[in-house]
């Protein structure tokens, strides 16, 4: 922590005592009194109070409200995170320490200034489970509490919606909010907007939200397009490939590619010339897709099929990522690999990432046991501080060595050793693993021990509640992937303190340290007793993709020397610079990761730049009363760009352009030997006057309003949707150019600011078709139907 943080940090402590020291006035008053506090608070709001001068008053009295409600008045360390919450930094508070209860004083503060007010968590189940449970304390002080996330297998009706982000406060998941911001500026009118302020945002576990999940856009899906059989075919040709004749793997297994050999192997079955042409330019993407789909991506670790489904997998915590599909066809790729129904590909409708979602809040904060680690990515990308914020009682969990193994085998067997004698002593073992297939591995080794356990991982994600409520029990042995009853505790029974508490046993290093340290965050909680320990070989997946290639030829030579006797099997690597393996390895892959975040930043800079000034166009048009200047002005880009695409135009060109944007069968004779500014007018003219005389179709001028905000928003919605797609294409296409000596960013950009010239263009021509083809027919009630070209 550097100098100014500290100066900072004893600046809350100071307020922190300030809150401690106003306790006796609110505990003095009666619950009358004390839920009365809340109007008092707005109408100093109203008068012009900032809530940072409010806040040592209202802090008092929301913890007044948590004891009264809940039973539990937040401590002093409880008080202090919940000013740095407020004043929009990150708050490391670690596992047991009660964020829960901490985050209802900044939530309670902001809520006071009406809706805009987000607690945001990756579980749908906290979410829901938090706004039923501490959404009394908020409603009994007389603010309005909602969940944004539907029970399961529902949906939020329309008029739900409005009811939920209408509310002071809303609890809701990262996905849920995002896809519902997506969904908001697609409607066709205000009416069918609900999410209208971003105001404060305070995000649990936000290493998870911000860095984890950072890369991974959220995408609304429609529009399909052909369906297309080369899925199956180009995956039937890969499974018969051979590895370094027909294709070439990386040695970090990220990348993947067809050597000279198989491009001549794919000519011969596909009976083609020139695989690489543009004429077989479709056919070759399948290519790619089938290689990347067969060998890039594991089942169990990036994929599970479930109910005859291809359903993705979160790589961080190992949850299953249900209505979230890869793009670019990468999907359908998958689909054809594991023998299911292959989708029909769709197009991207709408896309934005986490990063740029959070953004654009007014004021954002969050909480985790381990954000830390990762402070100068937090400072550089969201601007956000990070404080550290003490714990309520010493920590004294034990955190071991690593044991290092060169196999997998060794590290298995070695492991289970453990559980063994932690199992017969009594102790609860959470056992975790990186992925879906080694828990089940070490699952079934168990139960050829014959040691009973829980297993918990995205197959059996439902029983999650239970399973954590059980995890800290006497002879409760539990393996599991890394979603591990992240944002619950796993409370300790009785007598398990005096066995040494909850005992961590890690089967290999994630990508990140801060995941391994919230592996080890499960136990010790709130000064109870507890040990962790990781288990790790030279064969785990970090060391595969991150590790030198000089760490490669080692394992050759220990395996060798296994092979030949001169080293026995099971006895863990001693040497220093064995053990800095695992450590420089990680280190690798936590900046690939960043480095890939950096990137999606970038990339997304474009996108975010268009979809703000094509949704602020489209909010423009809807708030409109009058709309003639900007029909007027569309209606000349149009005709300009039909003139810079036939700069002289043929008689031909002409009648073309006004048969299908103006008039169909037109009388309009023009004389294309005129210059192109009397042939702009005329055409102006022709355009102008007919949709005036449309007018007349509408009984009301509201009418008429309304048919042509939807001319405009159909347009610019057709438009937008063409160029998401492109941007997603794009990503792919420019990617691959790196290979040829090109920069992908910069050729991105090119890319896109090209593509949206087009676009625009294309939209004024839709919105002039749309204004002047369309079909209207009068209602018997008075309403007028509307069937666009």
């Amino acid at each position: 922590m550097t100098v100014f943080d500290s100066m900072k940090l004893h600046k809350y402590r100071r307020i922190a005592n300030r809150i401690e020291k106003l306790a006796p006035k609110y505990q003095a008053m009666s619950d009358e009194d004390l839920q009365a506090q809340t109007q008092y608070f707005r109408n100093e709001i109203q008068k012009g109070r900032s809530l940072t001068a409010l806040m040592p008053e209202a802090f008092a009295a929301i913890c007044e409200a948590d004891f009264r409600v809940l039973g539990l008045r937040p401590y002093y360390e409880q008080i202090l995170g919940g000013i740095v919450l407020h004043i929009g930094s990150i708050a490391e508070m670690k596992t047991g320490e009660g964020k829960t209860l901490t985050a209802t004083m900044p939530m309670y503060l902001n809520g006071l200034t009406g809706p805009g007010n987000f607690l945001i968590t990756a579980n749908e189940y906290l979410a829901r489970r938090d706004a039923e449970d501490i959404g009394r304390v908020y409603e009994w002080m007389g603010l309005t509490v909602a969940s944004g996330v539907p029970e399961m297998g529902q949906e939020n009706a329309e008029s739900e919606k409005k009811r939920i982000y209408d509310s002071d406060i809303v609890y809701t998941t990262n996905s849920a909010i995002g896809f519902d911001y997506l969904l908001d500026n697609l409607a066709a009118s205000r009416e069918k907007q609900y999410l209208h302020q971003f105001g404060f945002a305070l995000i649990d576990e936000i290493d998870a939200i911000l860095l984890d999940m950072a890369a991974t856009p959220l995408v609304i899906s429609g529009s399909p397009r052909v369906k297309s059989d080369l899925f199956v075919t180009t995956d039937q040709f890969v499974k018969l490939l051979t590895k370094k004749v027909d294709y070439q793997l990386s040695d970090d297994m990220q990348n993947v590619w067809y050597t000279e050999e198989g491009l001549k192997h794919a000519e011969h079955y596909f009976g083609i010339d020139n695989v690489l042409s543009e004429e077989w330019h479709d056919l070759y993407r399948h290519l790619e897709i089938a290689l990347k789909a067969n060998f890039l991506y594991l089942k169990g670790r990036d994929y599970v099929v479930s109910d005859k489904e291809v359903v993705l997998l979160d790589r961080t915590n190992g949850r299953l990522m249900t209505g979230t599909k890869l793009q670019s066809g990468m999907h359908q790729g998958l689909e054809a690999k594991e023998g299911v129904n292959v989708s029909v590909e769709t197009r991207a409708m709408a896309s934005i990432t986490y990063q740029n979602l959070f953004r654009m809040f007014h004021k954002l904060s969050g909480m985790s046991g381990t954000a830390k680690t990762d402070a100068a990515e937090f400072a550089e990308t969201y601007n956000l501080d990070t404080f550290v914020i003490p714990t309520h009682k010493p920590t004294i969990r034990d955190d071991l060595k690593d044991q290092l193994f060169v196999s997998n085998e060794e590290k298995i067997e070695a492991s289970v050793d453990v559980v063994k004698k932690a199992y017969e002593a009594g102790r609860p073992i959470l056992i975790e693993t990186g992925s879906i297939t080694m828990s089940e591995l070490y699952s079934r080794v168990l139960i050829r021990e014959g040691i009973p356990h829980n297993l918990l991982n995205a197959g059996s994600a439902a029983k999650e509640a239970r399973i954590v409520a059980e995890a800290g029990q006497k002879k409760v042995v539990t393996v599991a992937t890394s979603m591990a009853g992240r944002g619950t505790d796993i409370k300790l029974g009785e007598g398990v303190e005096e066995l040494g508490g909850l005992f961590i046993l890690g089967t290999e290093r994630m990508e990140s340290a801060r995941i391994d340290n919230q592996l080890r965050g499960r136990a010790g909680r709130q000064g109870s007793p507890g040990e962790s320990i990781f288990y790790v070989s030279l064969e785990d997946d970090v060391v595969i993709r991150h590790a030198p290639k000089r760490i490669r030829l080692m394992w050759q030579q220990l395996r060798r020397s296994q092979r030949d006797g001169k080293r026995p099997l099971g006895n863990p690597l001693t040497q220093r610079s064995a053990k800095r393996i695992i450590n420089s390895a990680q280190k690798s892959a936590e900046n690939s990761k960043r480095s890939g975040r950096r990137n999606t930043l970038e990339y997304d800079e474009i996108m975010r730049i268009q979809r703000n000034m094509i949704y602020d166009t489209r909010n423009e048009i809807m708030d409109q009363t009058d709309l003639s200047e900007l029909t007027q002005t569309t209606i000349r880009h149009a005709i300009d760009s039909f003139f810079i695409e036939h700069p002289k135009p043929t008689p031909g060109d002409l009648v073309d352009f006004i048969d299908n944007n103006v008039e169909q069968l037109s009388d309009l004779q023009l004389d294309a030997s005129l210059p192109v500014r009397e042939l702009k007018q005329q055409l102006f003219d022709k355009a102008w006057n007919d949709l005036l005389a449309r007018q007349g179709e509408f009984e009301e001028h509201d009418q008429f309003l309304y048919f042509v905000k939807v001319a405009f928003i159909k347009a610019i919605d057709a438009s937008w949707i063409e160029q998401v797609d492109n941007l997603q294409q794009l990503k792919t296409v420019t990617g691959e150019r790196s290979s040829a000596g090109h920069e992908p960013l910069y050729e991105y950009q090119k890319e896109a600011r090209q593509s949206f010239r087009i676009m625009r263009q294309n939209m004024w021509e839709t919105v002039l078709r749309n204004l002047m083809l369309s079909k209207l027919y009068r209602q018997k009630d008075g309403t007028v139907k509307m069937n666009f070209p």
